[in-house]
């Protein structure tokens, strides 16, 4: 490429791509970054930010699977979330686990889970967690992503049945608050391994 094409302007054409690119990357961006309106009286100036108050568009733990055979993300595939209780001593004492369960959506991610069935326990993952009695409270997880049928619905022979994947979950799932970290289990999936990591 000479010098002369690199000082050109870009065309109508690069420069609708340009703008589809920050747009992408502005979704991507969180949306509580809003920039401080200054507002002043006769009195006193302050700064105030507007800001629509803080809502989970997921919940405190997510997952994102992707297929390896394919390189594609691994749509339509079940997936359980259950809450390990502690084992309690005797029968008469013993609660069944909690579950939520989900569908990965076209691009292989759960952002958010419906219970199993009713039960007497708070009946979402936020609430779980923040009825947790301190920030540094952990409970057990464990996620069950149904691969056997799944690889089978589209003709590929697979070696796991169902891929379980437990991990240790620590606060109250407190979005920004209390040094609260999200929990995304991203598995990289094919018919005959797996590996799984904590992302962000």
């Amino acid at each position: 490429m000479d010098t002369e094409a690199r000082n050109q302007p870009p065309s109508g054409d690069n420069l609708g791509k340009i703008a589809d690119r920050l747009s992408l990357f502005q979704h991507h961006l969180p949306s509580s970054s809003t920039a401080p309106s200054t507002s002043s009286s006769p009195s006193t100036a302050k700064t105030s930010f507007k800001s629509k108050p803080p809502t989970m568009s997921r919940d405190p733990i997510t997952c994102h699977v992707l297929n390896t055979l394919t390189g594609t993300p691994a749509a339509n595939l079940p997936v359980t979330l259950t809450l390990l209780l502690p084992p309690t001593s005797g029968p008469e004492t013993s609660s069944p686990n909690v579950s939520f369960t989900a569908t990965t959506n076209a691009d292989g991610r759960v952002a958010s889970w419906t219970p199993s069935a009713p039960t007497s326990t708070p009946t979402s993952v936020p609430a779980i967690l923040a009825a947790l009695p301190t920030p540094d409270a952990k409970t057990h997880w464990a996620l069950r992503f149904e691969v056997g049928a799944w690889f089978e619905s589209q003709g590929i022979e697979s070696f796991w049945p169902e891929v379980e994947v437990k991990f240790t979950v620590k606060g109250r799932g407190k979005e920004g608050q209390e040094g609260w970290r999200h929990y995304h289990v991203p598995v990289l999936l094919g018919p005959w391994n797996y590996s799984t990591y904590r992302g962000s």
